[in-house]
């Protein structure tokens, strides 16, 4: 991975908020040891994700700011079967509300023997904590706690404020966040693309109403470097199955003249890549795209994607248009014969599932129909494609190409205060988040920010997966100084 950066101590203007949140580490430390407990990983681990939400219920509920507590928080079933959990404490007159996302469930171990420690116990070692979810995203709904705590304790409201702060909606005393009203969302399916919140959000928009919508799902592009997401790309995956013949025939007696489907597939995946350039080409879809923010240095992203000394990137073409701006297919898996116990017979049959992610601008579901047509015209010998299509998740941009709007301006002041730092770095997302989509569909006027705690070390959803916790801590300054001044 790519050296980071020394952490520097956050801005003076931060001290008493930074000092407040430092003594809520080791309590974050317990939260997230409890939380990476569960393996919460949807559909597959239902008596864990039950648990998990529970726990989640509770953590929320017991946060000390006036105005929530138990009676607060609502568990609601979505149409996935999972359940998200929301906390709901109004805004006083003439105040905004700001949402605060997370999820809690996770990602598979995969292979135990594959992690250096127990994916399900968080374990430090050099410095970072270790566990599934421990970033991705466990670590992110800590922060919320974090902040929130640390809010409360340091009994503040917003900055420059000479009296006590104004009560809370619900409660006389004084009031840390001066009637801001906060609602914290926390679903169980992400991972496996989150329809079920997407569901709910279109059925109760009540749910996610805010002002201000802080995504906390995303991270830095080094650790201790301040980042803002400002871009998605969406999401339309394909079934390739490809049919020759009533069943497999004998490789020698047979082959030459009988048609592989298996050499048919491998013949349409080709077709999706230029054989000259590497680049992606799928007829009808723009590659041209440009990434009009800061860069992706090439050695970077080598170094973050641990590609392998002499091995050459998949396109010439800047890698910030590449992974941020342009349409790209990657090939997730492919069902035929493994190589221990094969015999020596042609295929009848083959499949492959084909991940095809969109930028900005560009409509996924079109997108899909253009890549089904594509490979519905490469068939080789007039083999028998089916192509099945899978639910589609729209790319979002979080702010117009070269504008901004108050809410990332204040958020990334309260960023770069919180890391000592003169600036903020802006960047795209290869990855999806549906649910952001379906937010701004819900919610036009609200503005959505996107960060975290994931840095390239963290391998999020890999063996040996884990967290700076110095990111968990200045992340949660950061979102505790912007909520403390948000108006």
């Amino acid at each position: 991975m790519a050296d980071s950066p020394a952490f520097t101590d956050p801005h003076p203007d931060l001290a008493p908020l930074s000092a407040a949140v430092t003594a809520q580490m080791d309590r974050a430390r317990a939260d997230l040891s409890a939380l990476v407990a569960l393996p919460s990983v949807h559909q597959a681990e239902p008596d864990a994700c039950a648990e998990a939400c529970e726990l989640v219920r509770q953590m929320l509920g017991e946060l000390p700011v006036p105005g929530l507590g138990p009676d607060a928080v609502e568990v609601v079933e979505t149409s996935d079967g999972s359940s998200a959990v929301f906390a709901h404490r109004p805004a006083a007159p003439g105040r905004p509300t700001v949402l605060l996302y997370s999820h809690y469930d996770v990602q598979p171990s995969g292979d135990p023997a594959a992690w250096t420690s127990s994916p399900w116990e968080l374990t430090e070692r050099g410095g970072r904590w270790y566990g599934r979810g421990a970033a991705d995203c466990k670590g992110n709904l800590v922060v919320h706690l974090t902040a929130l705590r640390a809010l409360a304790a340091s009994g503040s409201g917003a900055e420059g404020d000479d009296e006590a702060a104004a009560p809370g909606p619900t409660d006389t005393g004084p009031d840390p966040l001066d009637g801001l009203g906060i609602r914290l969302v926390v679903e169980g399916s992400e991972e496996t693309g989150g329809g079920g919140l997407d569901d709910l959000v279109a059925e109760r928009p009540d749910l996610v109403e805010a002002d201000a919508i802080l995504i906390v799902d995303s991270g830095n592009v080094a650790a201790g470097v301040p980042t803002l997401t400002t871009s998605l790309r969406g999401i339309a995956n394909i079934v390739v199955v490809v049919d020759t013949m009533e069943a497999g025939v004998h490789s020698g007696q047979f082959g030459g003249a009988a048609p592989d489907a298996l050499a048919a597939l491998v013949s349409i995946l080709a077709s999706l890549r230029d054989p000259a350039t590497g680049a992606t080409t799928i007829d009808g879809l723009d590659f041209t795209g440009e990434w009009d923010g800061q860069a992706y240095p090439e050695e970077t992203f080598r170094d973050d994607a641990g590609v392998l000394d002499g091995v050459e990137l998949s396109s010439a073409a800047p890698v910030a248009d590449l992974v941020w701006s342009r349409p790209t297919a990657t090939v997730l898996g492919i069902d035929c014969p493994p190589v221990e116990g094969a015999i020596a017979a042609v295929q009848p049959r083959a499949r492959a599932l084909v991940n095809l992610r969109v930028p900005p601008g560009m409509d996924p579901v079109e997108a899909q129909r253009t890549l089904v047509e594509h490979i519905e015209r490469r068939r080789p010998w007039n083999a028998r494609v089916t192509v099945e299509t899978e639910a589609v998740g729209h790319p979002f941009r979080s702010v117009a190409a070269g504008g901004t709007d108050p809410v990332h301006e204040l958020l990334s002041e309260c960023l770069a205060k919180a890391y000592g730092s003169g600036e903020v770095a802006e960047i795209g997302s290869g990855g999806s988040i549906p649910l952001c989509t379906a937010l701004q569909q819900a919610h036009p006027e609200a503005s959505i920010a996107l960060f975290g705690v994931e840095d390239p070390a963290a391998a999020i959803h890999s063996p040996d997966e884990s967290v700076d916790p110095r990111e968990i801590e200045r992340i949660a300054l950061a979102e505790a100084a912007f909520l403390q001044r948000y108006r």
